[in-house]
């Protein structure tokens, strides 16, 4: 498909982008404002965590036989990636609709509504690539990566927080009034999952009962991604499950959003 602008031939992917430039034009001259979000609040966790209480965690079967530092590493990377994600995908995304109104004024223009909700994925990718390389140069220092799967890793974390933030977009897309919704979304699914999918310890130590969560998380999925590409230890079928399942829930939220993003701005 390709889309006219000011007399030009413009074509779809170069439309998405031009989002994409419009947020990183507003990233430019408030980056500061998201530094913690941006690397340094999974690095804290790490000095925290690994570091700190991993300091009195012996290595042992729960670990793999690995350090404490080098188990949580790949997924707090995964974690904050997750979050950040969701976070780009809920306020950001309603304010389009009903505060700025910005993806009116973008729809106005030749420019589609899927073609704005590819710019906004192509631009949370972006968010997540550069806020996972940061937190795995600076991990390095610490000495959390044991091989060169860290580089897999960032694509792991960005992978997740892409398949997440699709149906999370979809979810703002129908918001109208955000009351509680959004809130409820971060303390009773983002939170949990942070704690209970297998980013501080192993799922096998959940009741059975409540196991069956953790293996709907995303989050598990993308944790067990990152261990496997970097520390080993997750064979090739279950690998190929994990991806899986991320990418049919991104296909399904991408297909959810687009459906509610012309619903929202085609009259």
């Amino acid at each position: 498909m390709m889309v006219v602008s000011t007399g030009r031939v413009v074509g779809s992917w170069r439309a998405a982008w031009l989002r994409v430039e419009g947020s990183w034009a507003w990233y430019r001259r408030y980056w500061k404002s998201n530094l913690y979000s941006s690397g340094l609040q999974p690095l804290l966790f790490l000095v925290a965590m690994g570091l700190g209480f991993g300091s009195q965690v012996q290595a042992g079967p729960a670990t793999g036989g690995l350090s404490y530092l080098h188990y949580i590493a790949p997924a707090l990377l995964v974690s904050a990636s997750l979050q950040s994600a969701v976070g780009e995908s809920t306020y950001p995304v309603l304010s389009g609709f009903k505060w700025q109104k910005d993806y009116l004024a973008v729809t106005a223009t030749p420019v589609t509504a899927g073609q704005l909700l590819c710019g906004h994925l192509l631009w949370v990718g972006l968010r997540l690539s550069m806020s996972g390389i940061v937190y795995a140069l600076i991990a390095l220092a610490f000495g959390a990566w044991l091989n060169a799967g860290a580089i897999l890793v960032v694509a792991v974390g960005v992978f997740t927080g892409i398949a997440c933030a699709a149906p999370v977009t979809a979810f703002a897309a129908t918001t109208f009034d955000e009351g509680h919704r959004f809130n409820a979304l971060f303390r009773f699914v983002v939170m949990p999952m942070t704690l209970f999918a297998g980013t501080f310890f192993p799922i096998a130590q959940i009741p059975l009962a409540l196991r069956w969560l953790a293996w709907i998380s995303p989050l598990w999925h993308g944790n067990q991604l990152a261990r496997g590409v970097t520390l080993g230890g997750v064979g090739p079928w279950a690998m190929l499950g994990h991806f899986a399942f991320l990418a049919a829930l991104l296909v399904l939220g991408i297909l959810l959003a687009r459906r509610y993003f012309y619903r929202r701005l085609v009259v």
